[in-house]
């Protein structure tokens, strides 16, 4: 064991998590209207705690056991025979258990953006549960445990490059957002602002210092490649921020704060797959594509294909992180067979997954609310309760 390694990855264990409780329950709640607000913060709460007892349960023993090519087996749930002296590298192997559990927990909440103010409660209980175990845990194995897409597997000697998840976390999240958009249909309101852009701002601030955990703890050491990793993460971010600022300027007239702070994301999701294989120049040219590259995503969903993935998942995580993982190959840092076969591969399983998923959940718990209930919010109808005294 390493003590300057674990010091590390345990501030970024706390960092990753802080990237969902409070960042991404506050960076979506401020996007949706008033009456919905608590709605998402509970699904982004609930998820978390629910991943985090599947992860021990399941998760992780799916993910990072010693079962074969394409998953872990079942061997080590529950943690069975993972005590304090057990080691991964030069880590607590409990440590890193804990590390990789952030990262399923962040997963599917990054799909709520997708689903908020008409998805029933129960639905994103057990859809988030079996798309966790069923569609993360076996990509994870896949990629980052050994499976037949990392080293030595069917792309040779060297495997698909993804650093700290653009095709594990966000491909998979933004894949799935997309398709539960498109069987959910569109909000029956669609015209309303966000309700409170400042909680956008701060939840997308608390998102960027996250994201340093996110990033830099992927190098599982603390040394000049975390280093890098946290550099490039926020040279990305920062100059992704400028031209999505820039480019809303343009077509617009105005730069929101809104916009600004989603091309923060942007940055965020692209840099996520190269942080471990690129330097700031090119982590500004990322940075700079991004900006732009996901904003017209957006209206290309929102506009040409008519689709309410109501917060942008898919445009901002989904194509970030896959022109994020493209952009390793550019590099001359991954092959491009490996690069482009692994996201085709893994999106085709993520589809899959996600449909019959939909189609075997919502049998048991409905998909979407009744009208009344979307019409008076999740808020008050579902929970019981008020984010403030007259929501709207």
């Amino acid at each position: 064991m390493n003590g300057a390694d674990t010091a590390w990855i345990i501030v970024a264990t706390a960092l990753v998590l802080f990237m969902t409780l409070p960042g991404l329950a506050l960076f979506y709640g401020g996007l949706v209207r008033a009456r919905n607000v608590l709605s998402v913060f509970m699904h982004c709460y609930a998820i978390a705690c629910l991943m985090s007892v599947l992860w021990l349960a399941v998760g992780y023993s799916i993910a990072f056991g010693d079962g074969g090519a394409y998953w872990g087996g079942l061997g080590k749930m529950f943690l069975l025979g993972v005590d304090g002296d057990a080691l991964s590298g030069t880590l607590p192997e409990v440590l890193f258990f804990a590390f990789q559990m952030t990262f399923a927990i962040i997963t599917p909440a990054l799909i709520v953006g997708a689903y908020v103010e008409r998805v029933g409660f129960g639905f994103v209980l057990l859809f988030s549960a079996l798309w966790m175990l069923l569609c993360y845990a076996p990509v994870v194995h896949w990629i980052w445990g050994g499976g037949f897409l990392a080293d030595g597997g069917i792309f040779g000697e060297t495997g698909v490059r993804d650093f700290a998840g653009g095709i594990v976390v966000h491909e998979t999240a933004g894949l799935a957002a997309l398709i539960l958009a498109v069987f959910l249909g569109p909000r029956r309101n669609q015209t309303t602002p966000p309700h409170n852009p400042g909680y956008v701002m701060i939840g997308a601030a608390m998102l960027w210092v996250g994201w340093f955990g996110f990033n830099g703890g992927s190098q599982l050491a603390a040394d000049g490649g975390a280093a890098m990793a946290l550099t490039v993460t926020h040279i990305s971010a920062a100059t992704a921020s400028l031209t999505w600022a820039l480019w809303e300027r343009i077509k617009f007239g105005k730069a929101s704060l809104v916009g600004m702070v989603t091309g923060t994301i942007a940055g965020l999701a692209s840099i996520t797959p190269a942080s471990g294989f690129v330097g700031p120049v090119e982590a500004l040219i990322i940075g700079a594509v991004a900006g732009v590259l996901c904003q017209e995503a957006v209206t290309v969903v929102r506009n040409m294909l008519k689709i309410d993935d109501t917060l942008d998942v898919f445009a901002v995580h989904g194509v970030g992180g896959i022109f994020g993982t493209i952009m390793i190959a550019i590099f001359g840092a991954g092959s491009f067979a490996a690069q482009l076969g692994s996201l085709v591969i893994v999106g085709v399983f993520t589809a899959l997954v996600t449909v019959v998923l939909i189609f075997v959940v919502k049998l048991i718990t409905p998909l979407r609310v009744d009208e009344e209930t979307e019409t008076t919010g999740l808020d008050l109808a579902v929970h019981g309760e008020r984010a403030y005294e007259h929501a709207s």
